[in-house]
């Protein structure tokens, strides 16, 4: 059911298509606003200018393509770079959610904001899955994968205000799916309370991308293309060469002593344990 050409008999469809301009709006306003006050574009043109002048290699058309269908494949839609598979598990859940939940939202309150239209059933069915993918996805890195939580053994109820986005996306979502739930079921009282969280929650969440980390979804694949060509072009993102004791050079040299003699491979070192609680 599309809770949206629902509610279009008590309040008009124009308020929501307008509401959902609105949050578009602050998302590109929010997102400008945070790249000039932190100057993050001027400091990846920087990095990247200082990269290309220390490249030992120069990349093709084609490899810098190569390059960039890797970085989509991999980084972007696969989030290869967490090494802990719950972590990447629990992202992409929240990642594809928001991504089926925000398109399905445009969608049905731009095409079939009213009851007049049949809505085909993918798109409530997508609106729902999606929220319900952010929620599992989201709750369970809440209370069970956070760094601070998992090994620094603090309470998942400790709020920082780095957690804006991912309390403010779980609540957005969550009241969605209460919202639909309640309107379906007759719950007129109910209904109306779920809607205004729902409202209120989602203005949180794209009016405040320039305290959340909103913004970063948008610079996260730049800097993924950017380390795989550092990479690629020798320029290691201006970092020094890393030492590789197979070549004679590297091992003889005098920070390499204590490590002459020493296997090549060491053992899984500090990931032998999960961290718990340090």
């Amino acid at each position: 059911m599309n809770p949206f050409a629902t509610l279009s008999s008590t309040i008009p469809e124009a308020f929501f298509q307008s509401f959902v301009v609105v949050m578009l709006l602050l998302v590109v306003f929010g997102t400008i606003i945070d790249v000039l006050h932190k100057k993050s574009a001027q400091f990846f043109f920087d990095n990247a200018q200082k990269a290309k002048e220390a490249r030992v290699r120069s990349l093709d058309s084609a490899q810098v393509g190569s390059i960039a269908v890797q970085t989509v494949a991999v980084d972007v839609l696969t989030s290869a770079e967490f090494c802990n598979p719950k972590r990447r598990l629990a992202h992409l859940l929240t990642m594809y959610g928001f991504v089926c939940f925000v398109v399905a939202t445009f969608i049905l309150v731009f095409f079939y904001p009213t009851s007049v239209a049949s809505t085909p059933l993918v798109w409530p069915l997508l609106w729902h899955v999606g929220a319900l993918m952010v929620c599992i996805g989201g709750f369970w890195f809440w209370f069970f994968i956070r760094v601070d939580v998992a090994a620094e053994g603090n309470r998942w109820y400790r709020v920082v205000r780095a957690d804006l986005f991912i309390l403010s996306l779980l609540a957005t979502t969550l009241f969605a799916l209460l919202w639909s739930i309640s309107q379906a079921n007759g719950l007129n009282g109910w209904s109306t309370i779920f809607l205004g969280l729902f409202i209120l929650s989602s203005v949180v969440l794209f009016g405040g991308v320039l305290w959340s980390k909103f913004a970063h979804m948008f610079f996260k694949p730049a800097a993924a293309f950017q380390k795989r060509i550092a990479k690629a072009d020798g320029s290691l993102d201006n970092l020094p060469k890393p030492a590789d004791r197979t070549d004679p050079a590297d091992r003889d040299r005098h920070s390499m002593e204590l490590l002459k003699d020493a296997p090549l491979n060491m053992g899984l070192g500090i990931k032998r344990e999960k961290p718990q609680h340090f």
